[in-house]
């Protein structure tokens, strides 16, 4: 699975800028994440300088509320979407799981690094001895602010109770292992804690073989926003490309824009690259839309031939609309009707 290849070609010749203002959060793991994006560039054009401009979004100020109580999708990227269109940053890096599916219409997506472990994760409270979901009593509380979480939690694990978590991943932990704490564990993305070297407090992965549990549209990958005029940057991120990346990950954002249009349905997936029976790669996806209740579901498994941006995108809308025929149409229908009523 290790292609190298890059989805944009012919972007070997010198860019005429040199210096360039790189747009990220805050937060610990943004500005970790910003400095592997960097190194990388800097690895193939060591004469360029990247600086860096960080602040605080509107996700990052507002830790109470829970993220499907926003009116808004993009918490996490306006302020800084703003200044890349105003031309006072030239890109910006994310994480691609925070990225809504609709961006504004002079910004896209420029080619992305390699993905980081894409699941989720389970961590227990320190010194308690239980090692898997399936482990954990029934009454313990379970501490996430993910919609999709919850709504697989619900299914899966309805002896569970849920309880919303916000917060940086340091923030998280600290409220998890806090005396009074009412968390027995927590579920966060393998990416952050492992990009953090906290790769020691993750107790069980999560996929659909362990835990039975599917991850966030994106997760595990950087998302690197530019300016869609701008053909000097995207050819310098075509040198630091992953083809198989770039491809499952705008597959998945295909997948979720086809059918809410946004990043708030619980929508579950996994994606990997397989063999056919005739030697050709084919990506795999695996997706699920539950109900907040747990009650009713509707899951998949797709694969496709992929070998160009188009064609993953045209995938998604494929297992988006496998999906619907299983029943998704209806669940995201009953979710936004009570969306509305409340």
């Amino acid at each position: 699975m290790a292609s190298t290849s890059n989805p944009t070609s012919g972007a070997t010749h010198p860019s005429p800028r040199k210096t360039f203002t790189v747009g990220t959060r805050k937060s610990k793991l943004a500005l970790s994440q910003t400095d592997l994006v960097v190194a990388a560039l800097k690895a193939v054009y060591p004469d360029h300088e990247f600086k860096i401009h960080s602040q605080e979004t509107a996700g990052d100020l507002n830790t109470t509320i829970a993220f499907r109580e926003f009116a808004t999708k993009n918490l996490w990227t306006e302020e800084l979407e703003e200044h890349l269109m105003a031309g006072h940053v030239d890109f910006i890096v994310h994480s691609l799981k925070d990225v809504p599916t609709l961006l504004p219409p002079a910004c896209t997506l420029g080619p992305m690094m390699k993905r980081e472990d894409s699941r989720d994760v389970l961590v227990v409270k320190k010194g308690l001895q239980y090692t898997s979901l399936s482990d954990i009593p029934a009454g313990s509380v379970v501490g996430t602010s993910s919609i999709r979480r919850t709504a697989q939690l619900a299914s899966k694990y309805p002896h569970l109770k849920v309880l919303d978590l916000r917060g940086n991943i340091g923030t998280r932990l600290a409220k998890l292992d806090a005396e009074d704490s009412p968390y027995t564990c927590i579920i966060l993305a393998a990416a952050g804690l492992l990009r953090l070297g906290l790769e020691d407090r993750i107790t069980q992965y999560l996929d659909s073989k362990n835990g039975g549990m599917l991850y966030a549209v994106g997760q595990g990958a950087l998302g690197i926003e530019i300016r869609k005029d701008d053909q000097v940057m995207r050819d310098m991120l075509s040198n630091i490309g992953h083809d198989r990346t770039t491809f499952a990950a705008l597959a998945e954002r295909s997948l979720l824009r086809t059918l809410e249009g946004g990043c708030s349905a619980p929508l579950g997936v996994e994606t990997e690259w397989v063999q056919s029976p005739e030697g050709s790669q084919k990506l795999r996806m695996r997706s699920i839309v539950v109900s907040v209740d747990g009650k009713e579901s509707a899951e998949v498994e797709v694969d496709g031939s992929i070998d160009s941006t188009q064609a993953a995108e045209e995938f998604g809308v494929t297992v988006a609309k496998e999906l619907v025929t299983k029943g998704a149409g209806k669940i995201l229908e009953d979710i936004q009707r009570e969306k509305q009523a409340s």
